[in-house]
């Protein structure tokens, strides 16, 4: 969690960037209108939205990761309760949620 916001924080910068640029250059109408200015901004923008996917990407990854060894966890103390207990020799049934 924490590398997700090192990163966050580090995408702040470019968009604040952007923003400048947005507001300066894309008008061809208006004084210090620059296409080279107008490209860079653009690719910034694409840059940005690649990250900020690429992000949200890990985040799921990484929050899926987390439920599996969550579960994992649950499944194996479950286990252990359960051969813990007294004259317990064999596993109790496994139910499944069957909904229609």
């Amino acid at each position: 969690m924490k590398k997700l916001l090192m990163i966050f924080i580090a995408l702040l910068p470019l968009s604040g960037m952007a923003n400048m640029l947005n507001n300066n250059n894309n008008n061809p109408n208006q004084p210090g209108y620059n296409p080279s200015q107008q490209r860079l901004q653009n690719q910034m923008q694409t840059r940005q939205m690649q990250q900020q996917s690429k992000l949200r990407l890990d985040q799921q990854q990484q929050t899926q990761q987390m439920q599996r060894r969550m579960q994992e966890q649950r499944n194996s103390t479950q286990q252990r309760v359960l051969q813990s207990q007294p004259g317990s020799n064999t596993p109790p049934p496994v139910y499944q949620n069957n909904t229609r």
